[in-house]
């Protein structure tokens, strides 16, 4: 398959390393024809980089991460949905503020601040099991993004905390933590949006959970089987799509997932997960030019009809 499309990118405006601008240059220069812009909870930064996309002649495709929050017997934890729309709904007044309701349901300095508390009272020097030489503060988090995510927990425990082995921070910030609190929005409530929004929704990552190397969202992320049973509540919520190709998907979970997508009716597309240009560099996973027009199409019939 020969790679025309990204469709899965941070930026700055979240938890990536690089800014919108730099994100687009560096599809430029891979070769790439299309790039999707990502961000967790946010549509920050998709001005920026449409303004980019237009002057290096690489299609930006706008999108947002959304988080989803659930709380069941079998998971509890955060899974993710890929939603895509048209340029020029940035342009919408309405239209952004109502997926900026729905982006501040689910994460924000209420988030954050909850997820200190409940640190220092586990894990905090008198907490039920000390680890931390100091109680975790606002600003340790604070400093790194206004948009916190779980990468900047990690990164404030190594540097602020010096706490750098993986097992350990895990153990702190990891679903089965006791401190643990997952982000995100009700599938209700993004239910609601997709109902009434020109969005394109695709299931992030699907099997990222299940891959039998070493994967960067093993420790968070449910295994299939239980992204399997959750599968008819998001087809019922308005996802229409799978994103298939990915770093952290074996082969065998690739075939497993088109077979999905074609027993559902469902786009595929794919996407790197960028959030820098080392561990996690853009353009190592995406679709071909006839996936990315069908995606295309999706989106522009979304935009006309609603």
């Amino acid at each position: 398959m020969k790679l025309f499309a990204d469709l899965h990118n941070h930026t700055r405006s979240s938890d990536g390393d690089l800014t919108a601008q730099a994100l687009v240059r560096a599809a430029k220069e891979k070769g790439l024809g299309a790039i999707g812009v990502t961000d967790h909870d946010t549509l920050a930064g998709l001005d920026a980089a449409l303004a980019q996309g237009q002057s290096h002649g690489v299609a930006v495709v706008p999108g947002v991460e959304i988080s989803v929050r659930f709380n069941r017997s079998f998971f509890t934890g955060t899974l993710h949905v890929l939603a895509y729309f048209s340029p020029e709904r940035l342009t919408d007044t309405a239209f952004v503020s109502g997926f900026e309701a729905l982006l501040s349901q689910g994460r924000g300095k209420g988030l954050v601040r909850a997820r200190i508390e409940r640190i220092n009272k586990v894990f905090g020097p008198g907490g039920t099991q000390p680890v931390l030489h100091r109680p975790m503060a606002y600003e340790d988090i604070s400093v790194y993004a206004a948009n916190a995510s779980r990468r900047h927990f990690a990164l404030a425990l190594s540097e602020k905390f010096n706490i750098r082995n993986k097992d350990d921070i895990t153990r702190i910030i990891g679903n089965s933590s006791p401190a643990y609190l997952p982000s995100g929005v009700p599938l209700e409530g993004v239910k609601q949006f997709l109902s009434q929004a020109p969005v394109v929704a695709v299931l992030a990552h699907p099997a990222a959970g299940s891959f039998p190397g070493e994967g960067h969202y093993k420790e968070v992320l449910p295994p299939l089987e239980t992204v399997e049973t959750l599968l008819p509540e998001f087809l019922d919520a308005g996802v229409a799509g799978l994103e298939v190709f990915y770093p952290g998907h074996a082969p065998a979970h690739e075939k497993l997932l088109l077979a999905w997508a074609d027993q559902y009716g469902l786009l595929v597309t794919g996407g790197s997960d960028c959030h820098d240009t080392s561990e996690r560099p853009p353009g190592v996973a995406g679709i071909d030019k006839i996936r990315y027009a069908a995606l295309e199409q999706a989106i522009q019939s979304k935009n006309e009809h609603v």
